[in-house]
């Protein structure tokens, strides 16, 4: 992607990759969790945290596409530890079987990148009967991630290391369904848009990652939550619609980024030092940037955490 190159205050640009952007830091003694790290830029993220020293735990659905990411990293980067473990996001069974078991593996958590995505499928419900892209995109890390919190928490005090939370979401947080969160209508199928409901699901990462960040400073805890976008990628997220996918791939070398560069951010949010102690905010191209009215209203945001709570607890 050659056409925007222009860097940012951060020193960084869209054209960065997530190599250029970690390049030089040091993340031995670091233990991350990546959801969705088989393929795309989920992939990518674990491979370069791996290549800087960090520990990372592959939380994916395929196990098999993540053992073979495991080989290939480890012949790359032959000190570099990385482990599987079996997580599926639309069910909260699978979620809390996960965390139950990293929660009591020994194994500390400084950081948690919640990568894992769907994007405009046809109307399905997951396992629980949600809407499946709220269900896998939103409701799934946050439950993740409110499971995991405590093992964070605990190794930020033992570690004198902040812990930071990284959720990937994406420019469609700016359209969703007009009302932003359809709190009513989640699993309206005759209503159903496969993009707005994709808009809602992204919308809901950002928000959720200010809600969470208000929260934690409130509590004193020195963990950071931000959301991001990675940027447009030709990944296989465009796999339920394949004359896009067709077009996606044509025009891919000229306007898109490649897969290195849409992990970038990612990375850049999980590890860089520029980002210590930066709270509830949006990244865009390895800086901050806007974030949409909707994503900025707080009452929204605590409205959602609320109804998100009443979701995995019934």
């Amino acid at each position: 992607m050659w056409i925007f190159g222009r860097k940012g205050a951060s020193g960084f640009s869209a054209s960065s990759t997530a190599e250029e952007v970690t390049q030089g830091i040091n993340g031995t003694g670091l233990t991350a969790i990546v959801t969705g790290a088989s393929s795309g830029i989920g992939a990518e993220t674990a491979r370069v945290l791996a290549l800087r020293g960090v520990h990372v735990i592959l939380a994916v659905r395929a196990v098999e596409s993540g053992r073979k990411l495991q080989e290939s990293i480890a012949k790359e980067t032959p000190n570099a530890k990385v482990d599987v473990m079996e997580l599926d996001l639309s069910s909260m069974a699978s979620v809390r079987k996960f965390a139950s078991e990293y929660n009591s593996s020994g194994l500390p958590l400084n950081i948690l990148i919640n990568n894992a995505g769907i994007m405009a499928p046809p109307f399905m419900l997951s396992q629980d009967n949600i809407e499946l892209q709220f269900a896998t995109n939103h409701v799934g890390h946050f439950l993740l991630t409110n499971l995991l919190l405590e093992k964070m928490k605990h190794t930020a005090r033992e570690s004198q290391k902040e812990g930071r939370i990284v959720i990937v979401s994406s420019e469609a947080h700016r359209y969703p369904y007009k009302e932003g969160i359809r709190f009513d209508k989640i699993n309206d199928k005759e209503s159903y848009s496969p993009i707005y409901a994709y808009g809602q699901s992204k919308l809901a990462n950002v928000l959720h990652a200010n809600e969470l960040a208000r929260r934690l400073k409130e509590e004193g805890v020195e963990i950071t939550a931000n959301s991001l976008h990675p940027g447009a990628i030709a990944t296989n997220l465009w796999r339920y619609h394949s004359l896009i996918d067709g077009v996606v791939n044509w025009v891919a070398k000229y306007v898109l980024k490649n897969i290195p560069q849409g992990a970038a951010t990612t990375c850049y949010a999980a590890l860089h030092p520029q980002v210590k102690g930066v709270r509830g905010e949006y990244f865009s191209d390895s800086n901050i940037g806007k974030q949409s009215s909707h994503a900025k209203d707080a009452d929204l945001a605590n409205k959602l955490w609320e109804f998100s709570c009443n979701l995995i607890h019934s």
